[in-house]
């Protein structure tokens, strides 16, 4: 499993670690109307799927407007942001930024996606910041664990991978 530290402090990721060429496995999250949202709601799709801890801190929210921005440039693809956040936060703070070119869900009730996905940070019962690429077959394709959960992730990997994914 990835070594993923969280101000510098050492934490326990639960679940199994994704790696390129991984089926990716299905999940369960809500969306900001308290619907439930699977994979397989996107089938056909390429995913770039941003994972973060708390969409309300800085480098939460840079990363999601980042990819909101992005969005519109992948031809074909879809972009999911997933955190712990309730959606009724996803959904004040979406209305306050201005996104609307990514579905944020979230993963607050069965902490589901986070344990298939190997991104659930045991000790705060939040998710590690990481980025995956799943084509339209659902084949992984590009997956990146930020080291230090404070820290952005590649961004211009991760859009270059969604991009090839088509």
């Amino acid at each position: 499993m990835a070594d993923v530290t969280f101000h510098q402090d050492p934490v326990t990721l639960l679940g199994k670690e994704i790696k390129v060429g991984d089926n990716a496995p299905e999940f369960t999250v809500l969306s900001n109307d308290l619907q439930e949202v699977t994979l397989d709601n996107y089938k056909g799709k390429v995913k770039l799927i941003s994972v973060v801890p708390s969409i309300d801190t800085g480098v939460c929210s840079e990363q999601t407007r980042r990819f909101n921005e992005e969005a519109d440039k992948i031809a074909g693809a879809h972009v999911l942001t997933i955190s712990m956040d309730l959606p009724f936060a996803q959904k004040r703070w979406c209305a306050a930024n201005g996104i609307k070119n990514l579905d944020t869900l979230s993963d607050h009730r069965d902490a589901d996606f986070g344990e298939k996905y190997g991104v659930l940070i045991k000790e705060l019962r939040l998710l590690s910041r990481s980025i995956f690429v799943v084509d339209s077959n659902n084949k992984v394709t590009y997956v990146e664990y930020v080291n230090e959960v404070t820290n952005h992730p590649d961004y211009d990997k991760a859009l270059e991978a969604a991009k090839a994914a088509n």
